[in-house]
């Protein structure tokens, strides 16, 4: 059947079919809808922070404190990000990414003032900003996601193998820098995360299992090259998986006094007072902060490890739903990104709490105590809601289809 369409005198960029008048312009203009599943993201985030201020109260009050200021900081930061159209981080990306490589290279100069960036336990990682401590850290892993999404969303390259080389340098720049900081959990997120993106851009899978492959073949090759509190624990976790007790009141200690705690939470867990009393007898290191998963589980015992995770999937099954609706590239690859890197963290850090994974310093987002992952985390909620309001335009075509031939 053939529809005669002919300009209407009315308005410019519209047309009628049989008496149908249609705007054209509404065809392609972005439908922000405000009821999304992007809420679910939000619902589960500040689920989990409120569950971590109780935590962290349990022996830091006064860290309670300023976790809720924090919160705080960090809720108006992520409606910032959720109100623009999120395609504006498209156009800052490669100066996003820049910054966050001169802050990493800052970090890292020994003659800056120690006023500025104090060492602690041999670590640079921090910068001082009187009221709380800046990470750049954290700022390079939102960078790393926008600017490879920015890169692979108009590309086809990278479903060649040699064409994964270039996104695999991106990738290895800012993990050399934190790696050198060191901060070994931190490095551990992007590759994670580069695998992630490139699947959902489309990479084939056998170029990828290639890569990943070839990785774990060369993994034993660079223990040498590692520190040696690294080399210590994971010599500590290959003793307490083999049930050898050695390193147990040394490098072993927090991993060990950790699933102490775990388990003396027992199902239900054993309140507030008798969990502080444990962790203060068990002297559990950084119990506000790394180890924060070890608190839950004993003041709320296996159940509040359950809920806690449960609240995790929330959050990751809105963000792939919000990736899953998006027809835009580049909002996919994003959401995509941040779901694997968050993901990636909870399962390091909670791994190491219970003694599967070695101890390397990453915290438990949104539940661990601090002012620049908490606003990194929440950054990150922000950018997933923006995804989320924004429905696909019509008549916009499918994301990443490529002609196998």
């Amino acid at each position: 059947m053939t529809v005669l369409a002919s300009p209407s005198p009315a308005k410019p960029g519209t047309f009628t079919t049989t008496g149908l008048r249609v705007n054209t312009r509404s065809l392609h203009q972005p439908r922000v809808m405000f009821s999304n599943v992007g809420w679910l993201c939000v619902i589960a985030a500040l689920c989990l922070s409120v569950v971590g201020i109780a935590a962290i109260a349990t022996t830091e009050s006064s860290y309670a404190v300023r976790q809720v200021f924090h919160l705080c900081l960090a809720v108006i930061g992520a409606l910032v990000m959720a109100l623009p159209h999120y395609r504006w981080m498209q156009r800052l990306a490669v100066p996003l990414m820049l910054l966050a490589l001169a802050l990493l290279v800052f970090v890292l100069i020994p003659w800056v003032p120690q006023s500025i960036v104090r060492p602690r336990g041999g670590a640079r990682r921090w910068i001082d900003l009187g009221i709380t401590d800046f990470q750049p850290s954290e700022v390079a892993k939102i960078a790393y996601i926008i600017t490879l999404a920015t890169y692979l969303r108009t590309r086809q390259n990278y479903r060649g193998f040699l064409g994964l080389l270039i996104p695999l340098a991106l990738s290895g720049i800012p993990m050399v820098l934190v790696l050198i900081e060191p901060n070994l959990g931190m490095t551990m997120l992007f590759l994670p995360t580069f695998f992630a993106m490139l699947i959902a851009a489309g990479a084939k899978i056998k170029h990828i299992a290639l890569i990943i492959v070839l990785g774990l073949s060369m993994a034993p090759a660079s223990y040498p090259f590692l520190r040696p509190h690294q080399r210590d624990r994971i010599d500590a976790l290959l003793a307490q998986v083999q049930g050898d007790p050695r390193h147990e009141d040394d490098i072993g200690y927090q991993g060990a006094r950790a699933m102490t705690l775990v388990g003396a939470g027992g199902v239900l867990g054993v309140g507030k007072q008798k969990a502080a009393d444990l962790i203060e007898y068990n002297h559990l290191p950084e119990e506000h902060n790394d180890m924060v998963f070890a608190v839950v589980t004993c003041r709320w015992g296996m159940l509040g490890g359950v809920a806690v995770i449960t609240l995790f999937l929330v959050f990751f099954t809105g963000g792939l739903l919000t990736a899953a609706l998006c027809k835009d590239p580049f909002g996919r690859l994003v959401a995509v990104g941040i779901i694997a890197s968050m993901f990636s963290q909870m399962t390091i850090n909670i791994g190491m709490t219970i003694g599967l994974l070695p101890i390397t310093g990453l915290t438990l987002p949104f539940v661990s105590y601090g002012g620049s992952s908490m606003i990194a985390t929440w950054l990150m909620v922000g950018v997933l809601l923006n995804i989320a309001m924004r429905r696909p335009q019509y008549m916009a075509r499918r994301s990443f289809e490529f002609d196998e031939g």
